[in-house]
Parts: C-alpha cells; structure tokens; sequence
C-alpha cells in the first residue's frame, strides 16, 4: 500500500540450486526520475435479513427464557431499517431476563475503557410498566463485568434512543464476551418491547464517532501509507445493479442507513460509509482513491448507454459530497451539514472496478462517465480499469488500473514487467496485487492445493522483488497497493491478507512489514543503478532522500541461498557505518495467530564506505539506510 515508494511448484525446485554469487552494484549519484508522494455488535440493526427466522436473530441469543424473535415492525424506526427485535418476557419469570449478543465472535473486555452503548426501544402497545433495563457486559457463562441501569415507561409507544456508558470492573483474558440488555423477570413479566440499532463502541482511533478500532488502525497508522482505495474493488460493483454500492445509501444517521448484501457474501451495515472512509484518510494522514459505479455489476451486466444517465448523476453528487462547495452542491452540502463543511482531499478517482471483464461495454461507459466527470472535475485524475489500451477508448486515459494475483515466482520473475512500458504520457496504479499461492495452475485453490493461509517469507519476498520495480519504474508507476488490506481470523473469504485480527489481536503479516520498510524507508529520487540479472535471485533498488542525506538501497532475495552484493555509490563523503533493516526467515515462516511474531523486522549498525559489501540472506527483504553527500 505505498504510492511511488510507499503507498491476489515449480518455484522451490527451480532457485534452489542456485549458488551464491558475488555482485557489483554501481549507483549513479544523477537521478533519474523523482518518486511521487502521493464495531462490535454483530447484526446490530437487523439489516437485509428476513424476519421471522432462526437466521435473523444471527449473534443473538435469548437469557433466562426470553421470547425473542426478529419482526418487520409495522412502525419501524425509519425506512431504512424495517425489522427491530421482539422480546416478550414469560408470565412467572424471576431475575434478569432479556437478551445477549455475541459480537463479532467476541467482545474484548477492557478495564481501562469505557464502551458507550446505545440502541432504541419501543412498547408496541402501551402498558402501565415503569421499571428499568440493565445494560452490561458479562461473560458466556453469565460473570457480569459491567452494567448500567436505565429507566423505562411501558407508555413509550415511539421510538426512544438511550444512551449509556459501561466500565468494565476488571479485564478478562477470554473474549467469549456478550452484550446484553434485561429486564427484571417478576416486574415485567408478560411485557413485550421492540428495540433496533443496537450500538456498542470501545474508544475509537481518534476518538472518533462511529469511528475505528484502535488497534486495527494503529497498525495501518504505523505502515505510514500514502493513500487508501475506497470502496473496495469488487464490492463495488453489486451482483446487480440494484445491489450495488450506493454512496448515499451510507451516510448520515446510522438510522437511515439500509446496509446491502455485500459481494463477498455477507451483510454490509454501512456503518463505515463515505464519511467514514474520508475521515479515516484524513485520521491515517493519507489521501483516497475513490471509485464511482460504472455501468457494470459482477453478475455480468452492463447497462445501456441510454440508461447511464442517473448513475453518472450519482458519482457527481459522490465526487460532490467529497469535495463540492456546500453553495452550489446539496451532496456538498450534506457534508457541510454533518460536520466538514471544507472539502477532503480528492485526486484520484476510478471509474468502475476491473472493467476488462466487460471491455466492449466499457468503451462507452468510459466515454460517458469519464467525459462527464472530466468536464465537472478537471482536477482530478480519473484512472480506467481496462486492461492498457485494450480496447481504446476515448477521451484516452492518462491513468489505469492494474491486478495481478500471481505465485512468489511469477512475482520474482516479473520484477522487470514496468521496464518495457512505452513513457507516452500514460501512468499506472498497481491497484491489487499479492502473491496468493504457490501453485500456478490452480492460483485459486485451496490450501492443501498451495494456496497460502497467510503470507509467507517466500511469498512476501517475491512480492518485494515486484516492488523495486515499482521505484525503479516510478515515473510512470504512481500508487501500489497490496489486496486484501484486512481479514478476521473467524470469518474470511479470501486468504492470504495484509493484516488479520480477531476479536482481541491484530496480527501483522510478513507483507505487511515488507509494505512498511518500503514505506517508512522513502527516498525523493531514484538512482540509477547496475541492473539486477532478470532471471536473477536478488533485486534491488537504490533511492535517495535528499533532504537526510541518505542513500536508500532496498534488496528482495526470494530464495533460500544467499548472496553477496557489493555497492559502490559515487559520494565522497560517505558514512562508515549504515544501519540494515532485515525482515527473513524459512520459506514457509508466516505471522499467525498461533505465531503472531515469527518473523519481523530486525535493524542493526553495518560496515559502509563509498565502496562495501553487503550479505543477502536467503528469504529476505532488506533495507540499508548510508549517510552519504
């Protein structure tokens, strides 16, 4: 995930004979090109579920012999949200009675938090009751570790938000947690109430509202990316239009925000909508890349160009509400008046989302969206998703979008794939890509068939041979990001992933530290250099950071022997000491749950001068940082 310099077997076999090699690396101190800079309620709101199922009451469960069940309420809490939970309380009930909700496949449980609760409640009819609901936090075996009283009126026949704040008494190791809510068994016995929108937040990254877990984002924060693509890639696009993802469908009150089934096969909420996303930019100090609907749905339909007209109307109000004056724009003002009335940064859009499986469709889907929103926007860069220049479509992209799901070999094989690109004014977005198996003639299957659970020193150090390429490429490679960014533990549908986490831990991949030495180790400009063998073992790129002073030599070895490399950097005044960052270990070594540090980074101080040699270790991404003017 950098941009510039920041920010889907054969192999063994074929490098492992491969024997340790001296070699010269000389680097011209004239660059060449400059490097451009560029939660836990789980079915919370009972969105897109069918009431009156055992399904709908999914990560719910009922305590002490509630009756609960999912209803569509004949006076919802909006139209957005048309089912809310039913709880009836038994005639002959006796101590706390109600309901629990899991979370996703855990609460962690906190004693230095406060979480801030919130949901809705209503009497369908209107009762005589007055008493109060207990709002908690316990255990699956029923040990409370916070709780908080609320008074209710049985005469509250419209919809009613409560708000409370729960401070856990102590921390538990386990997260076999639940929310709940009850009610005192004997005094409310034979009432039934509705609740919808269920809300449970932990502090939040920046405190913000609706925000995000702090350490998932901690860990993007210290990557030090450079942008973020929203809002995904194929969860774009809908299994129909009807499905796809809508911009204004995911902002404002959480109330009124329906949710979609997602393309990965389960419920989106919304919850993280637009807003959302520009915030979490702005929070991380990175900048979007944004894509608009196109015309086209993963079900294999195109739209008529007759009938693009509302949708390209829809990506200008989206690119409004990121960036229009309130004044002229009531997407823009919509975002004033939910608080960031000055735009966000936007610069980069996409128009649609790998449109080479509808190529022919897109040639006039292009020229609309694009044409329109070039003539609205002409400040921002509007990235095609096509393969380059197949077909051609008008007006010509100046930029496109390029996925790559490969095996670590292909990865160390191709690290030259930019070099032969023709400079005619075109740039490229590396949008996806990730080495996701090892066995070529089944990328896409499972892991006992070589698909990789999670990354891989062979796998992450190919990837790193790819990213030289990147800097030594990067006049006409703007942005890179490897994909998929997030993935928990319990639930996935795709492996491997940046970064995992479950319902306590965040689990940093090997690819993850690969993307941030090549993140936090940026240079200004690249420097010529002797050219790695391209049917070689070892690759490397050379940068410099002009204003530190530094010469920055990043090298991916993506087999097990080592290699010897000697750099002759053309400075007079060159430190003798340097500092090397090594990230290696087994070809199969990953970061894990069950091994969540088996392989990280390590830095110490190494031997410099104009001229030195440098040891390459087997499976192994480094980066030397020399003083030198």
């Amino acid at each position: 995930m950098f941009q510039g310099l920041r920010n889907r077997c054969a192999l063994a076999c074929v490098f492992i004979a491969a024997v340790a090699a001296q070699t010269t690396v000389t680097v011209s101190g004239t660059a060449s090109h400059p490097i451009p800079s560029t939660l836990f309620l789980q079915n919370r709101a009972f969105q897109q579920v069918t009431a009156n199922t055992t399904a709908a009451l999914y990560a719910w469960s009922a305590i002490n012999n509630a009756a609960i069940n999912v209803i569509a309420d004949p006076v919802p809490v909006s139209s957005a949200l048309p089912n809310s939970l039913q709880l009836t309380i038994p005639q002959g009930s006796t101590g706390q009675v109600g309901f629990g909700n899991e979370g996703y496949w855990g609460i962690k449980v906190d004693a230095d938090w406060t979480y801030n609760a919130s949901f809705y409640y209503k009497f369908p009819t209107s009762s005589s009751f007055e008493g109060s609901i207990t709002v908690g936090l316990q255990s699956s075996t029923g040990q409370i570790y916070a709780s908080a009283a609320v008074p209710i009126s049985g005469s509250q026949t419209a919809w009613e938000q409560v708000a409370v704040s729960l401070k856990p008494s102590t921390s538990p190791t386990s997260t076999a947690n639940n929310f709940t809510i009850t009610v005192d068994g004997v005094s409310a016995a034979g009432q039934t109430i509705d609740f919808a929108m269920l809300s449970l937040f932990p502090p939040t990254f920046k405190n913000r509202a609706n925000g995000l877990r702090i350490d998932i984002a901690n860990t993007l924060y210290e990557m030090k990316p450079s942008f973020f693509r929203l809002p995904g890639g194929n969860n774009l696009e809908g299994q129909t239009t009807a499905t796809r993802w809508q911009w204004n469908a995911t902002v404002g009150a959480l109330v009124d925000r329906p949710g979609r089934m997602g393309d990965w096969g389960y419920i989106n909420t919304d919850g993280l909508g637009l807003l959302e996303y520009m915030y979490l930019c702005e929070d991380l100090e990175l900048q979007p890349i944004m894509a608009v609907w196109a015309g086209y749905s993963l079900g294999g339909t195109s739209l008529a160009e007759d009938e693009l007209w509302p949708y390209i109307q829809q990506a200008i109000d989206q690119i409004n509400f990121v960036i229009g004056d309130p004044s002229e724009s009531a997407a823009a003002a919509l975002r004033a008046s939910l608080g960031h009335p000055e735009p966000f940064t936007l610069n980069y859009v996409e128009v649609g989302n790998e449109d080479f499986f509808a190529s022919t469709s897109y040639i006039y889907r292009w020229r609309d969206f694009a044409g329109n929103l070039t003539a609205l926007f002409p400040q921002i860069n509007f990235i095609a998703t096509t393969y380059p220049f197949d077909p051609i479509i008008e007006p010509t992209p100046k930029q496109y979008d390029n996925h790559v799901y490969q095996t670590p070999t292909w990865f160390a094989e191709n690290s030259f794939y930019y070099d032969s690109f023709e400079r005619n004014g075109t740039y490229y977005f590396q949008g996806e890509y990730a080495a996701i198996s090892t066995n070529a003639t089944n990328l896409y299957g499972t892991v006992s068939e070589g698909r990789l659970m999670y990354p891989t020193m062979q796998s992450s150090s190919g990837e790193a041979a790819y990213m030289t390429g990147f800097e030594r490429n990067a006049d006409i490679v703007f942005a890179a990001s490897y994909a998929p960014l997030l993935m928990n533990t319990a639930d996935y549908q795709w492996t491997p992933n940046l970064v995992s986490f479950d319902a306590a831990n965040v689990y940093p991949s090997t690819s993850y530290y690969v993307q941030q030495l090549f993140s936090i180790n940026r240079g200004d400009e690249y420097l010529p250099s002797t050219l790695p063998d391209a049917n070689g073992t070892v690759f490397w790129s050379v940068t410099r950071n002009v204003t530190a002073g530094e010469v920055l030599i990043k090298i991916a070895n993506p087999v097990g022997t080592v290699s010897d490399l000697t750099f002759i950097l053309p400075y007079t005044n060159v430190s003798p000491t340097g500092i090397s960052t090594v990230l290696t270990g087994p070809e199969t070594a990953s970061n894990s749950p069950s091994t969540p540090d088996a392989v990280v980074p390590v830095t110490s101080t190494i031997t410099t001068g104009a001229t030195f040699n440098y040891t390459v270790p087997g499976y192994s991404v480094s980066v030397l940082t020399v003083k030198a003017s």
